[in-house]
């Protein structure tokens, strides 16, 4: 897949409960919550954390009666490493890319300018689900504070995205 002038973005762990997490990335590694939100398209909720340095981590729950997560979590139990992302200057180009090396990408939405994207599938990918994306957010700009708590953001029940 050379070529597609990938950029690594962050990294996703899912779990039932992102509270669950959080003794470990925000209060033992010391991850700033930057913002979340519900995606009820696919049925989970997300936040992110930066870390010294810039690195950030996406935390995963399922959202209620979603099924999105169940077959990882089976599988994972308490929960594991979901995916990896990379964020791509034309998703449609990382699409073909991807094609014509032999990992047919799944799960692909286009229908979002904000967010594109597609993934490719562990069994074609070494282990690994890996998201490629095209997107407007910026996220190696410095980013403002968010407007909510992270308590405020879970004990409402998600609905907020970004700072």
């Amino acid at each position: 897949m050379l070529g597609i002038d990938a950029t690594f973005d962050h990294v996703a762990h899912a779990a039932t409960s992102i509270r669950a997490m959080l003794p470990v990335y925000r209060d033992l590694l010391g991850g700033e919550f930057v913002g979340g939100g519900d995606n009820p398209r696919v049925g989970f909720r997300t936040i992110q954390l930066r870390f010294k340095g810039g690195g950030r981590v996406e935390l995963l729950e399922p959202l209620a009666g979603s099924t999105f997560l169940d077959s990882f979590l089976a599988r994972n139990g308490n929960g594991g490493l979901h995916h990896l992302t990379f964020k791509v200057p034309d998703i449609l180009a990382a699409i073909e890319s991807a094609e014509r090396n032999g990992l047919a990408p799944f799960g692909v939405h286009l229908g979002n300018p904000i967010w594109q994207e597609a993934f490719l599938h562990p069994k074609r990918a070494h282990g690994a689900l890996i998201q490629i994306a095209q997107s407007s957010f910026d996220t190696s700009a410095p980013m403002d504070p968010p407007r909510v708590t992270l308590e405020e953001f879970l004990d409402a029940g998600g609905g907020y995205f970004g700072p």
